[in-house]
């Protein structure tokens, strides 16, 4: 750990709570990154386009995914990458393609389980309800109910005895579609309804992404204010973190790799899809950089001989009622730095060199760290690490901030560890 930690004020936290905020689902989280990198001078390419090889940033958009880069002024084609990833997608409850379904009275709206939420964290909430709309011509628009619309009603104790004692018992099917109403059911009146929502024409959606979030804002919790409670830490921290550092990195200057941003979607149910970490997205954007920068296939390989890719999770805090959980002699703390992560399995990505390479980025920055390995008696999880290194042969060190509630409606963080990790992160990317 570094001697020297830096104390924080709570301007990075707050800028994450207004970050969470306005990314309710995985297309307005990277809007939002695409927003910030507008002002910080960046500008989006297509994918069906030439690309130039001339200096400055870019960003590309496919679905709920961005990557972004910055080539400084001196960069030659076989100049080497340095690359930040995390992920834009939470667990929630989906909107099925069929929504509109309701039980004795009641109007209910038929959902999917997304990833692995922690069900119970569902029950008795205000929900709003936010994704994209497909058009008849193609394009796609964005809306948000960001206002309690829906609401997963938990059965009375009177009516379930022994839920304290024996445990609460949900079939995923019958017990979670949510209600939002009273009367008859009538096919097409969630899309009509969301189609009035974004002030769109309700003939003209032909398709949908949406999906539940919980529309208590973030706040700080605590005698000294000293934790933060928000939606979607897991894993727009991180996202919130890495857009950050990749600006901060920009604009301090006198870089002499190329910083990339990589957040992915589809995290949370493997990573295969084509804007997920298993896809080609990644690979073609850095293949791409180097092509139009004049390089060639020995130009790309040497590129991607030398870069590094930090990629950034949430990881768990140790949890004061259930310590006993996890390894006695790895148990971070709320407020005491990143989290490297370490599985000799591969679960994560990070080796020897790659814990020395982010100590010293660490140590730069004057942030404390701390080191994350699961308990042999339980299970451990991964992230896209493992799957970023392998689909791009790139050393990769996977670290995050440790947070409990993890996959829960409402997770829980310590109010310095965001900032800490930009910190780290930018330290990172600037080499």
């Amino acid at each position: 750990m570094s001697p020297s930690a830096r104390t924080f004020d709570r301007t990075h936290t707050d800028d994450l709570a207004a970050f969470v905020q306005a990314g309710p689902s995985p297309y307005h989280a990277v809007a939002t990154v695409a927003a910030r990198l507008e002002e910080a001078g960046f500008r989006q390419v297509a994918e069906t386009d030439a690309w130039d090889g001339e200096s400055g940033g870019r960003y590309v958009l496919r679905g709920g995914a961005v990557i972004a880069w910055y080539v400084p002024a001196d960069a030659r084609p076989e100049t080497p990458f340095r690359v930040v990833g995390a992920h834009t997608d939470s667990p929630n409850l989906r909107v099925k393609p069929r929504p509109d379904m309701g039980t004795a009275g009641w109007r209910q709206v038929a959902v999917e389980i997304y990833g692995g939420p922690l069900l119970n964290s569902w029950l008795d909430r205000d929900l709003g309800l936010a994704g994209r709309l497909s058009l008849r011509d193609g394009s796609t628009a964005l809306v948000n109910v960001d206002r309690p619309l829906l609401r997963v009603a938990q059965l009375a104790v009177h009516l379930d005895r022994g839920v304290n004692d024996n445990g609460l018992n949900l079939d995923r099917q019958r017990h979670l579609q949510p209600l939002w109403g009273l009367g008859e059911v009538h096919d097409g009146d969630l899309v009509d309804f969301l189609a009035a929502e974004a002030g769109l024409d309700p003939d003209d959606v032909t398709g949908w992404d949406l999906m539940t979030h919980d529309v208590q804002p973030p706040a700080y919790l605590g005698r000294d204010r000293e934790l933060f409670a928000s939606p979607r830490l897991d894993n727009l921290l991180s996202v919130h973190a890495c857009t950050a550092a990749l600006i901060a990195a920009v604009e301090a200057g006198g870089l002499d790799a190329i910083p990339v941003l990589a957040a992915f979607d589809h995290e949370e149910n493997g990573s295969q899809s084509d804007t997920g970490a298993q896809g080609p997205l990644l690979g073609n954007v850095l293949e791409r950089s180097v092509h139009a920068r004049g390089g060639g296939y020995e130009d790309r390989l040497r590129a991607l001989a030398g870069t590094v890719c930090v990629s950034s999770d949430v990881g768990h805090a140790v949890h004061p009622n259930y310590a006993e959980k996890h390894d006695p002699t790895h148990h971070p703390y709320a407020n005491g730095g990143p989290i490297l992560k370490t599985n000799v399995n591969q679960r994560y990505a990070t080796d020897g060199s790659g814990r020395a390479l982010f100590a010293a980025a660490c140590e730069r920055a004057g942030v404390p760290f701390q080191h994350f390995v699961s308990s042999n008696a339980m299970p451990c999880g991964t992230t896209i690490g493992p799957i970023a290194a392998a689909r791009t042969g790139i050393t990769t060190v996977d670290i995050g901030v440790p947070i409990l509630s993890m996959h829960s409606a409402r997770e829980l963080c310590g109010a310095d560890d965001p900032a800490y990790l930009a910190t780290a992160l930018t330290a990172f990317l600037a080499g």
